[in-house]
């Protein structure tokens, strides 16, 4: 095993990123103070790929403290990004699933507590009661929702649309993976070009996402190890193959944008695009290093990504 980094002062910080890895700092207080307030695992560790020699390893010619600064900051308001449109689609799944489950089955709890009432088979007999014991204890146990202790005390039933509210989208994802099949296509009819199967690798991509952007992780390079699939806007925007497998939009940040596509309004689509575009933008101006070429590559983008919004789904 490697010996055990010793600890440094963010002045000997400092001194080994300029010293020792030839990282140009302009302006020493600064580049002390964002380090104090991001840590120089996060913002070193976690930023420097871009512009790291490995060979060398040392920082190519020319890299400032702020270039890295400028990628971590990209990152940040991208996760905000990302995670706004997440969070509409995750709503829309919780009033999709709980208003067709109860007009298949009953806005009685007794329903969603039923694994009469889920899809058991080989794969999903196991999750099943996993579920029902997580649904179980929000309807029964739970005080930390005032809304579901109201509907538990007034009228002894805590309704599936008021329960949808304290799921994540993981339990989300996995109620709708554990529903019929009928009731699963009545709910991805919602969607345009999307069936049952689509909806649920869409869903599992996005909650992965959705962890990376809430506990404040590197999003733009972050790779899913699931994919999704294959769409016709791969086919149309002529995204490159090895094989019979295509190379960008499958478990990137692009296929984000993909599904994104599928499963948000053309309105919010449009808008998600625009900040987006903006983003890149100001980030490219804003670093002589982060070209917007090297940010579309580092993301799984194709050069011509825009027009995505040019074809039918």
């Amino acid at each position: 095993m490697k010996p055990i980094k010793p600890f440094l002062t963010y002045a000997q910080q400092i001194q080994h990123l300029s010293t020792n890895k030839g990282l140009i700092i302009k302006d020493v207080q600064a580049a002390e103070k964002s380090l104090e307030k991001i840590s120089y695992y996060a913002l070193i560790g976690g930023y420097k790929d871009l512009f790291y020699d490995r060979m060398s390893r040392t920082y190519k010619k020319g890299t400032t403290f702020d270039d890295v600064l400028v990628l971590y900051n990209f990152d940040d308001a991208l996760r905000d990004l990302v995670f706004k449109y997440i969070r509409i689609i995750e709503q829309e799944m919780r009033s999709l699933i709980s208003y067709h489950f109860c007009d298949t089955y009953s806005n009685i709890q007794s329903a969603y507590l039923n694994p009469a009432n889920y899809y058991n088979t080989k794969h999903s007999k196991a999750s099943i009661p996993k579920l029902i014991k997580i649904l179980n204890y929000t309807a029964n146990t739970d005080t930390e929702h005032e809304y579901i202790v109201y509907q538990r005390k007034t009228y002894g039933n805590v309704p599936l649309y008021a329960l949808m509210k304290t799921l994540t989208l993981g339990q989300t994802s996995k109620m709708y993976s554990l529903l019929s099949p009928s009731l699963k296509s009545r709910i991805s009819q919602h969607f345009q070009g999307v069936n049952q199967l689509d909806l649920s690798m869409y869903l599992r991509l996005l909650t992965h996402f959705r962890n990376v952007c809430a506990h404040n992780e590197r999003l733009f390079s972050y790779k899913d190890r699931y994919d999704i699939p294959d769409t016709v806007l791969h086919q149309k925007l002529g995204i490159p193959m090895r094989g019979q497998q295509y190379i960008l939009g499958k478990k990137d940040l692009f296929s984000v944008v993909i599904s994104f596509r599928y499963l948000l309004s053309n309105e919010d689509f449009i808008a998600f695009k625009k900040s987006l575009s903006a983003l890149i933008a100001k980030t490219d101006k804003s670093s002589p290093i982060l070209s917007e070429k090297i940010l579309l590559d580092s993301m799984g983008f194709p050069p011509n990504w825009k027009m995505i919004t040019r074809y039918k789904k």
